[in-house]
């Protein structure tokens, strides 16, 4: 069942009428083409949602990385959210996440291959990753673009949380959509994150009626797997301690877990039901953690069993915490991340890396001149 305890600030109201207003507005200039939308020869696919975080971009730009990487030469545009700097940015082996962004910062470590850069003018950022060579790019992954419409995206995947979905919320500040629902009409791809594994073909069916999506659009469904605990110092590790821990191996241990990302329930709900005590201590998404932070952090730590304790992090607050300076070296051994998969429910994975192969593919400069050579 459905969590739906999340907040409605029905003071907000009035307000929420004359953002939304704003943006209905904008949207308008831009489908009356008053606004430029420019197109690029190039696949273009932007991942994105409705509302404020918190619904999975980046493990599912993640999916599209491991998907298409083999295949293609792949680039991934993000503004940066809460970086230190300004403009474009292509992430190199030097750049850190306060240069680019936390996220960008840890999609460029897990694949090197693929270029990463950040740019709030995402036109200028696109154009500046179509000027690269030794090897070309090939595609482009839009990351949190889906009202950057100054692009024009040849493939939209909208995300929704399958515990607040679109058509449930409200418009900022009574709720946390960015823009109203029938903003949905953009999106060839609709996907329902966070969903349980066990969801019933019954809760498909009323979840889907309820999006009410067109018919040119599809759906999909996808749930979180959670991989083997990885140590963040694996260096520090004493001989006595492993570099990887599964759920089994921590089922007697006391845990802190320590997030700064918008939504840590899964997370909690999975230490809570694996572990023998759990601590949290949470911030808000994208946390610039201070140095008092890391002093309550070890605070926190200490008062867990000094035999059977660890600490536990996400792969994005592990980019902020990492090169932390005010990190106490003496927890550097219990430190672990916690890594995301995106698993694509329904029997359907199959189906979507074929939908997103076959638009890459249709779509490539490749392809088009195969054509042209084919026309002759």
């Amino acid at each position: 069942m459905r969590d739906r305890s999340f907040k409605i600030y029905r003071i907000f109201y009035p307000l929420s009428w004359v953002y939304g207003s704003v943006v209905a507005f904008r949207n308008k200039l831009f489908d009356w083409k008053k606004l430029p939308s420019k197109s690029f020869d190039v696949p273009i696919i932007c991942i994105g949602n409705l509302s404020v975080g918190g619904t999975g971009k980046t493990p599912h730009t993640e999916y599209l990385v491991e998907l298409l990487q083999k295949q293609y030469s792949l680039a991934v545009l993000s503004r940066g959210y809460k970086r230190k700097t300004k403009g474009y940015l292509l992430a190199d082996a030097k750049s850190t996440a306060a240069m680019i962004g936390d996220e960008p910062y840890q999609i460029c470590k897990k694949y090197p291959n693929v270029r990463v850069a950040v740019d709030e003018n995402r036109c200028n950022g696109v154009d500046k990753l179509l000027e690269l060579n030794h090897p070309p790019v090939e595609v482009i992954l839009l990351d949190d673009a889906f009202q950057h419409r100054y692009v024009k995206a040849g493939l939209n995947i909208l995300l929704t949380d399958y515990n607040r979905l679109f058509c449930d919320d409200l418009i900022l500040p009574a709720g946390r959509l960015r823009e109203s629902s029938s903003g949905k009409r953009r999106a060839q791809i609709v996907i329902v994150t966070k969903c349980p594994n066990d969801l019933k073909p019954i809760d498909y069916n009323i979840i889907a009626k309820r999006l009410n999506l067109f018919p040119y659009q599809q759906l999909y469904f996808s749930s979180f797997h959670y991989d083997t605990l990885k140590a963040v110092f694996p260096n520090s590790l004493e001989n006595s301690k492993f570099e990887e821990l599964t759920l089994s191996q921590i089922k007697e241990k006391d845990v802190l877990l320590v997030t700064g990302i918008a939504s840590p329930k899964p997370l909690v709900k999975l230490l809570n039901e694996n572990v023998r005590n759990l601590d949290v201590l949470s911030f808000d998404d994208h946390h610039d953690f201070t140095i008092q932070d890391m002093r309550l952090i070890k605070q926190r730590f200490e008062k867990l069993d000094i035999k059977q304790r660890i600490i536990v992090t996400t792969e994005k607050d592990v980019t902020r915490l990492q090169e932390h300076p005010g990190l106490d070296k003496n927890l550097k051994a219990y430190i672990y991340m916690q890594p995301i998969k995106v698993k694509i429910l329904q029997n359907q994975q199959n189906s979507f890396n074929q939908q997103i192969k076959g638009y890459v593919r249709e779509n490539s400069r490749n392809s088009c001149i195969f054509e042209v050579k084919n026309a002759y």
